[in-house]
């Protein structure tokens, strides 16, 4: 073996290494890892708990805007979640028609600023005990949180918990959540 073919192999290690320590960091999701070198599109499509949250980004022509630089805070819906919506809730938000409401409900997602468990329980604690988290898609969600649970209630009284916290993402961080957040009812 040459010297630079050594240096090769040795570098190559290292960096496989330092890739596996980084995603270390990041918990699990949906079964694989998450790696805080990749944006919040590039982690979402490898988790098997998302694939409902990754066909409904597609739909309503996201993937450009969560890829880019953010940062976003994303409260990640699974696919349980998206499950107990009514029947037949999601086929009818996949339908071109439905583009604009889709946008809205997943936007209602979408935080534009990079905000860690810390330091919404900061923010909560700041605020008496409950804080109003303003959305990209203009919904008003109440963060409080008991213990190390973040819990959120959109505008239709209707409880989301933070299931997993603290996904780190080269564009801001995923929260995984255990329902879908709608906006308010149309009057």
């Amino acid at each position: 073996m040459t010297r630079k073919t050594i240096l090769g192999a040795a570098g190559a290690l290292a960096l496989t290494a330092t890739m596996t320590f980084a995603a270390m960091d990041n918990p699990m999701v949906g079964g694989a890892e998450m790696y805080p070198e990749k944006n919040i599109i590039e982690n979402a499509v490898n988790s098997a708990d998302h694939e409902t949250l990754v066909a409904a980004v597609k739909a309503a022509g996201l993937v450009e805007t969560l890829s880019g630089e953010g940062p976003f805070t994303v409260f990640a819906p699974t696919d349980a979640a998206f499950g107990k919506l009514r029947d037949g809730a999601v086929e009818k938000l996949l339908e071109p028609e439905a583009k604009d409401q889709l946008t809205q409900i997943l936007t209602c997602h979408v935080v534009g600023a990079d905000a860690m468990a810390m330091a919404i329980k900061g923010m909560i604690d700041d605020d008496g005990g409950m804080h109003i988290v303003p959305t990209l898609g203009g919904c008003e969600l109440k963060a409080t949180y008991s213990g190390d649970k973040i819990t959120l209630e959109d505008e239709r009284g209707r409880t989301i918990n933070v299931t997993i916290a603290d996904v780190k993402q080269s564009n801001g961080v995923i929260h995984v959540v255990d329902r879908v957040i709608l906006p308010p009812k149309p009057e």
